[in-house]
Parts: C-alpha cells; sequence; structure tokens
C-alpha cells in the first residue's frame, strides 16, 4: 500500500452508454465495485469523484468546475486529496487491476508531478494515472482560466513520467486494461472478455 489516496471518475454523462456507466451490472456486480476493490488493495482510501446520486458506503467529492470533463475531475480528486499523489481512475475502466497500480506507483519519485501509463496503441491514458497535488493543481487552475479541458494540456505542463505498454504489458490482464466501455456494444465486449477469463 502507498500513502496515495483513490479517486474514482463518476460524473460524466454516460451520454453514449445511456444510462450511469458507474452502476452497471458486471459480473453480477457494479461496474464501480470491481474498479473499487482493485483500487483500494493498494491506497490509503477510494473516493468518488463528482457522483450525482449515492453508492453505497463511498465518499463522494463534488466537483468543483462543472462541466469540466475529466480536468474537473482531476481538479476535484487534488483538491480533496490529503496525501501527496493521488490515483485518479475513470469508471469506465473494468479491467484495471492492483498490480497495475501497484506498477505505476513504482514510479514514484520526488522529481515527477504525474505517472501516466501509455495503451499498446501508443496513446497515453490521463484517466487511469498518478497525480502529485502540490504542482498539478496549480496548472489545472491555469488551464481552466485560459479555457482548456483537456487533461493531456496538463500532462504537457508538468514533469510526466510515461509508463510505456512494455512497462507494464508483463502484468496480468494487460491486454484489457484500458479497454473502455462507453457503448452498450462495449459492455457486451467486456463482458465476453470477462467470461473468458
Amino acid at each position: 500500500m502507498f500513502d496515495v489516496e483513490g479517486f474514482i471518475l463518476v460524473g460524466g454523462a454516460s451520454q453514449r452508454m445511456g444510462r450511469d456507466k458507474a452502476g452497471l451490472d458486471f459480473g453480477g456486480q457494479p461496474l464501480l465495485d470491481r474498479i473499487a476493490r482493485e483500487l483500494a488493495a493498494v491506497v490509503s482510501e477510494v473516493s468518488l469523484v463528482g457522483a450525482r446520486q449515492p453508492y453505497g458506503l463511498f465518499k463522494n467529492v463534488p466537483d468543483l468546475y462543472q462541466q469540466w470533463g475529466a480536468l474537473g475531475g482531476i481538479h476535484a480528486a487534488l483538491t480533496a486529496a490529503k496525501t501527496d499523489w493521488a490515483a485518479v481512475i475513470a469508471c469506465d475502466l473494468p479491467f484495471v487491476t492492483s498490480e497495475l497500480f501497484e506498477r505505476l506507483g513504482t514510479f514514484l519519485n520526488n522529481t515527477t508531478d504525474a505517472v501516466v501509463p501509455i495503451q499498446a496503441d501508443g496513446r497515453p491514458q490521463p484517466v487511469c494515472a498518478l497525480y502529485r497535488a502540490a504542482t498539478c493543481l496549480p496548472e489545472i487552475e491555469k488551464l481552466v482560466a485560459t479555457g482548456e479541458h483537456t487533461p493531456r494540456a496538463l500532462l504537457a505542463r508538468v514533469l510526466t513520467r510515461y509508463v510505456e505498454f512494455g512497462e507494464i504489458c508483463d502484468l496480468r490482464g494487460a491486454e484489457h486494461f484500458f479497454f473502455n466501455v462507453n457503448r452498450p456494444e462495449d459492455l457486451k465486449k467486456a463482458q465476453a472478455v470477462l467470461s473468458s477469463q
């Protein structure tokens, strides 16, 4: 376990899914619970960000910048964090594991502000990442002031340690870590993967 708090972003509109993604049934449990279980194995506390309804006993952190997407969620998480670092994960990545978070945690150091994995296709995954509050928060404030909404803009402004897919591909289930459940057809594919495991 690291001295890191965990935050699950649940505030998205879920327009493509047509219903709340956090509460989707996935393998007999809400999608949110599956992610929270994996995250809780390695962080000191797990909270939600931007929940529009109660989810069990989870503490909820409200978005401070409404309608600001994932960057607003990261901002809310870092504002609420009582630890130097926060793990931020979207609620629609059902195949993340505690081992993935543990591996990302091995890259924490005093000269890095964010630790962000790279997907197999070469794209960074800023909503499955670790952020240092003291340095990232002021940069987000600057970005919001200019109307910027993307987490990638933050990563360009801070000292980001990109974790190449080759540095995590040995982990169990790595090929599905960043499978994103956005639409009903994605959910069906994810359920098929789950049933084959």
